[in-house]
């Protein structure tokens, strides 16, 4: 039985217009209902210690509405949050409770928005049906890959490569994470060297290609280059969305560009990789939906983690298949005016994974592989060509060493990654 003194906490309580947040929580020498009233309070209109105050006020507390196990539930009323603003709602139900004392850990594991909120963002501007529509791939997974090695090629060599992995089969190049504008490739030269080489790619295989060049910077840079790309014909443009910023993130958004947003989930295990603490990458791909990027990262359930350590590209953060397979029917979740996010499967990916992640995770994906690609042992067009062969292989119902009789390319790639 709650005691009465814990006003935040409302079992009988049914959430109509709230904020529903689902916390793991391992209370730290106190009761669960005391840890819970006090993540209730403290995420809503409460403080440490008694302070009056209006009974107007008292009707916006948080209230936990369920406690089981470890797990409890607190609904927030819609008016504790200013629409179409994550940073202020993340402040509210994921800000200083991870810090509380009461509390041994703590882990924000999932959220469900009220209309209002849903309404007040604008969301992805393609999402998964129109991006098959720009890129004129009605029903196979599209594939892609990163620039490898992710630093240190001049921009020569980086459009090369990408002209490589277009002219083998890859549909989309991106910059990896860390790539924005260092002396040795800046980023208006890359822009316009990788963009004529997606143009003549085009132009040589029928198909088309796009360059998902990376932004991410100070806001105002950020948007500079944004409109750079956009009048050079660029169809996409990537950000690192934890490292720039749900803000940065919103003011690309809202300046409303006619490309897709790429959303690279760079720093996502400082949130995530602690099962017992931080928040999940559901919640944060939640929040990115909201907000309006086109594709992000979900994992893989396989890659660098299948297999021994050989190198330090082998390192990876732990996800399992169940969790992969929820973040991205999330993405296709039912969210009034939200379009659905297409989700990348990327890390340690080669051509032998694919059956795999089609089997799991089905055709609306994007497989993007890195080494998988450029370390193929004849080079970075034989690996696109490859990966583009183990999907058709798969969507002809063909297994793989069956189709690489044929399929030289495959063949070399299922050789050396067995």
């Amino acid at each position: 039985m709650v005691k009465k003194n814990f006003k935040f906490i409302d079992l009988k309580y049914k959430p109509k217009n709230d904020l529903v947040c689902l916390f793991r929580i391992s209370p730290n020498r106190v009761s669960m209902e005391k840890a819970a009233n006090t993540v209730a309070l403290e995420s809503s209109i409460g403080t440490w210690t008694k302070v009056k105050s209006k009974n107007y006020v008292e009707k916006l507390r948080a209230k936990v509405f369920s406690i089981k196990g470890n797990w409890i539930k607190v609904a927030y009323p819609q008016e504790l949050f200013e629409l179409d603003n994550v940073p202020n709602i993340l402040s509210s139900v994921a800000g200083n409770i991870f810090g509380m004392k009461i509390v041994k850990s703590i882990r924000l594991e999932d959220v469900s928005f009220p209309k209002s909120i849903l309404k007040s963002f604008a969301g992805p501007k393609y999402g998964i049906k129109d991006i098959r529509k720009m890129m004129g791939v009605k029903k196979r997974p599209l594939v892609g890959t990163i620039i490898k090695p992710k630093l240190g090629l001049n921009t020569k060599d980086h459009a090369q490569s990408a002209y490589k992995s277009w002219i083998g089969g890859c549909d989309l190049v991106k910059d990896d994470e860390n790539l924005s504008s260092q002396k040795f490739n800046e980023f208006e030269k890359r822009l316009a060297k990788t963009l004529e080489m997606a143009d003549k790619a085009e132009k040589e295989t029928g198909e088309k290609k796009a360059y998902l060049v990376n932004v991410t910077a100070e806001t105002k840079e950020m948007i500079k280059r944004a409109q750079l790309a956009e009048k050079q014909g660029s169809k996409y443009i990537m950000i690192d969305i934890l490292t720039s910023g749900w803000a940065a993130l919103q003011t690309l958004r809202e300046s409303n560009f006619k490309m897709a947003i790429h959303a690279h989930r760079a720093m996502h295990a400082a949130f995530d990789r602690n099962p017992e603490h931080g928040i999940s990458m559901m919640v944060i791909s939640d929040f990115a939906r909201l907000i309006g990027v086109d594709q992000i990262h979900i994992g893989t359930g396989i890659g660098k983690l299948d297999g021994d350590i050989k190198d330090i590209e082998d390192i990876a953060e732990e996800i399992s298949m169940d969790e992969v397979k929820a973040n991205q029917k999330r993405l296709s979740q039912k969210w009034f005016n939200i379009k659905s996010v297409f989700p990348v499967s990327s890390g340690g990916l080669h051509p032998g994974h694919v059956p795999f992640l089609i089997k799991h995770l089905g055709k609306d994906l994007v497989i993007q592989a890195g080494g998988g690609i450029h370390g193929h042992p004849s080079g970075t067009e034989a690996g696109a060509k490859a990966m583009r062969q183990a999907v058709d292989a798969v969507l002809k119902r063909r297994t793989l060493k069956k189709y690489s009789e044929t399929h030289e390319e495959l063949k070399e790639a299922l050789v050396k990654w067995k």
